[in-house]
């Protein structure tokens, strides 16, 4: 377990390098606060990966903070946090513990994608902020299935809705189900027989029917308990139909996703912040002094810095954009996409970069590397994948070249 006295050192550490990125004191509050919880979390990460168990503890600090209602509109209660501020503390809640920070962002993704789009009736749209704010309950969205894939790849839901009469019926089965044995409501993609449209449906987690199996069995994010949601004829109200997929929603980016890519930025500033906490104060006998004098020392920690500042400021410059140029919305997809491809790769190089530093020691169990290594190598398999990126930019490219014809 990490000392109180190195804690404070990898906070300020922290709190350096996202220094340059705070401009108001909103934002320093905003950063204060996941700090904070951050700091704390970090002492339970270690069992929480071990044990591979949902981190209880941890969602009960941030319900007692209302951390779950940042992203609510104000008018219905809430911070209305803005993506900057989102991405801002999502990185840094990362660096005390990235499960929690990976199942929170996914709460907070959803509120804000809602209050952005405002894809549902006002009516239900005020009465789920009114129950977050309120109760600080959880959500998320349950759309990957085992048949289909990831459901950024175009696959249809095998799980199905029928209607009969007042009702509907859900049966299938949701995989990666994040925060499963922690959340309140889903909402859960399945293909409506009836019109061969896919629908989003409202599912409370008291409903009959549906059950959680505890199937996560991974090697990294453990603590997200992404477990399977089985859905088994549970009965729905009709107005639980919120969303239908396509139409002008689908028309402006999911910029919200770029949630996933400051979580793992995160991790990797933690892992660097511990490379070069041990790089100052390693001295092996062979050496004069501590091993941050040697050249090859100098030149991992040169790289680690380059990717982290390339991978910022276009992470955090994406999100200016997107919330200061409203009117430009519709066309940065490109660059979240982008953003997503160069920040999760360039965090992955900087664990990398990290564990060479330390060396063996770190792939020993109690050393945090070794779980910074299993966490980070989850953002490549978040959506957008890398192949999907290049190709969605080349066809960007070759479209301008024929407009200008």
């Amino acid at each position: 377990m990490t000392s109180i006295i190195e804690q404070s050192k990898e906070s300020i550490l922290a709190e350096q390098l996202a220094a340059p990125f705070i401009k108001t004191e909103r934002q320093s509050q905003l950063f204060k606060v996941a700090a904070e919880l951050a700091d704390r979390f970090s002492e339970r990460a270690q069992g929480i990966d071990e044990a591979a168990q949902f981190p209880f503890d941890n969602f009960q600090e941030l319900k007692n903070a209302s951390y779950l209602s940042l992203t609510v509109p104000k008018e219905y209660g809430g911070e209305e946090i803005s993506l900057y501020e989102y991405i801002l503390i999502q990185e840094r809640m990362a660096q005390g513990d990235a499960s929690t920070a990976l199942c929170i962002g996914w709460h907070l993704g959803v509120v804000y994608d809602l209050r952005i789009k405002r894809k549902w009736k006002e009516a239900q749209f005020q009465q789920l902020c009114n129950d977050v704010v309120n109760r600080q309950t959880l959500i998320n969205r349950c759309a990957t299935e085992a048949a289909t894939g990831s459901p950024t790849r175009g696959g249809k839901p095998a799980t199905t809705a029928v209607r009969q009469g007042d009702k509907w019926v859900i049966t299938g089965r949701k995989s990666f189900a994040s925060m499963a044995p922690g959340l309140d409501y889903s909402l859960i993609t399945a293909a409506i027989a009836e019109t061969n449209e896919t629908g989003i449906f409202w599912l409370d987690h008291q409903l009959d029917g549906l059950s959680v199996e505890p199937n996560w069995d991974m090697l990294g994010m453990r603590g997200t308990r992404s477990d399977d949601l089985v859905l088994d004829h549970v009965e729905l109200r009709l107005d639980a139909l919120v969303e239908k997929e396509g139409g002008d929603f689908y028309n402006i980016p999911n910029a919200w996703l770029l949630h996933s890519a400051a979580c793992f930025i995160g991790v990797a500033i933690a892992a660097r912040n511990y490379a070069v906490k041990f790089a100052s104060e390693y001295k092996p006998n062979s050496l004069p002094g501590p091993i941050k004098e040697v050249p090859e020392v100098q030149r991992k920690i040169g790289e680690m810095e380059l990717e982290l500042l390339k991978a910022r400021h276009m992470l955090y410059s994406v999100a200016d954009r997107w919330d200061n140029e409203p009117e430009k919305r519709a066309q940065l997809g490109g660059e979240i996409a982008a953003t997503k491809h160069i920040v999760s790769n360039s965090a992955n190089k900087v664990v990398d970069w990290a564990m060479r530093i330390v060396g063996a020691q770190s792939l020993q169990q109690k050393n945090p590397l070794q779980r910074y290594y299993r966490d980070v190598r989850a953002a490549l398999h978040n959506p957008p994948m890398d192949d999907v990126v290049i190709s969605t930019l080349a066809k960007g490219a070759f479209a301008a070249y024929s407009d200008q014809q």
